[in-house]
């Protein structure tokens, strides 16, 4: 009798886990070929120059073929990307890592402080909602940040219009351990039996849902525990059920690939690539990284964010850098990582659709109070009362 393909399956099981079969979609080789806009492939990830790849996509043409190739990459390639150089101005990055040491103070202070997911309490420094408490406490530093043009190439890359930024701040400090080996939001945080409870066409849905990425605060060498990745084990169906079985924890211990960053460097990979934090050896390197979670405007965000808050915050940030002449671009990637830009859900009946089949979006208010000029105080009007239609 000859097996059923994995792929036409309906549901999945732990028995569907084949160690061989992952075994031989892992131990592909990245072709340097598949991927003409990389400055290189580095342990089978392609590493991107920033600078080559604002060249690459000036037009909309080049724009759209860039885009292409890092959606080919992350789906069925290695499911990894590096962008060396995706911040430019060390500052830039230097002001946010400050606002972020200055939150997890804060929250020690006041008994707040949080652990992390999969690694034992205590081995890191973790801010949840970073993006909140960061706009709101330093709209000028997360404008400057949050505009960068990367993070939104590859973002929109992958997910399309109205995608939404999370943040979490992960701080892992000298002798801090590995995480275990796993996969992320949202199948990711799931038991196994919750998980093998979703058809096999949910496993496949889950991974385009969000982005996963990570900013380095600082030079992170190997000794210093950056992150571990196994290149193309998200394209293994049934990993999600998998990636806690010993076997496969082995396999991944042994056959990880480990890649050094810069401060100012990107990563952004599949929510769905076998990955963990690396152990920190070093004796003096507190490790930080700006953990994105980037979601689907069609799913669900895994953080509870107060974007009414944060766009009331940053306006007067975007009036003003508008009028000292900031461009379009500049401004529509700060509004794209504050503002919520997808109407629904909402109440039909309060909030008809205007123009088209759906009402503005909170985006699009944002937007038009920048173009208008408005006075902050009609802005904080018009997203409490689009709030208001949106409650049922």
């Amino acid at each position: 009798m000859i097996p059923t393909p994995v792929r036409s399956r309906t549901w999945l099981t732990e028995e569907d886990c084949d160690l061989d079969v992952f075994r031989s979609l892992v131990e592909q080789r990245t072709d340097p070929a598949d991927h003409p806009s990389a400055l290189r492939v580095e342990r089978n990830v392609p590493l991107y120059d920033s600078g080559r790849l604002r060249e690459l996509t000036a037009t909309a043409e080049g724009r759209r073929e860039v885009q292409s190739e890092l959606v080919r990459t992350l789906l069925d390639g290695p499911g990894v990307v590096v962008l060396k150089g995706a911040y430019t101005d060390p500052a830039v990055v230097d002001r946010a890592s400050e606002a972020f040491r200055a939150l997890i103070e804060e929250e020690r202070a006041s008994g707040t402080a949080r652990g992390d997911h999969f690694a034992k309490p205590g081995a890191n420094d973790r801010v949840w909602n970073a993006l909140d408490k960061m706009a709101v406490r330093a709209p000028e530093v997360f404008a400057d940040y949050y505009a960068n043009d990367m993070l939104e190439l590859v973002a929109e890359a992958w997910l399309g219009p109205a995608y939404q930024v999370t943040s979490q701040v992960n701080v892992v400090n000298p002798g801090g351990a590995a995480q275990s080996p796993h996969r992320d939001y949202h199948l990711g945080f799931l038991s196994q039996a919750q998980a093998a409870a979703y058809p096999a066409h949910v496993h496949r849905l889950s991974p385009v849902l969000t982005l996963q990425g990570a900013v380095a605060h600082c030079d992170m060498p190997v000794e210093s525990g950056p992150t571990l990745y196994l290149p193309h084990s998200q394209k293994f169906e049934p990993g999600y059920l998998a990636w806690r079985l010993p076997g496969f924890v082995e396999y991944f211990d042994a056959h990880h690939v480990q890649l050094p960053l810069e401060k100012g460097d990107a990563a952004f990979f599949n929510p769905a690539l076998f990955h963990a934090a690396g152990h920190n050896v070093s004796s003096g390197i507190r490790r930080m990284a700006n953990l994105l979670q980037i979601s689907s405007a069609f799913g669900r965000a895994m953080e509870t964010v107060d974007r009414q808050a944060m766009a009331n915050a940053l306006f007067p940030v975007l009036r003003e850098r508008r009028a000292e002449g900031a461009g379009e671009d500049w401004l529509r990637r700060v509004v794209a990582a504050t503002a919520e830009g997808y109407p629904f859900p909402t109440d039909l009946d309060l909030d008809p659709p205007v123009d088209g089949l759906a009402p503005p979006s909170q985006a699009d208010t944002l937007w038009r109070s920048v173009i208008e000029d408005w006075e902050p105080e009609r802005l904080r009007r018009e997203l409490a009362a689009g709030a208001e239609r949106r409650r049922s």
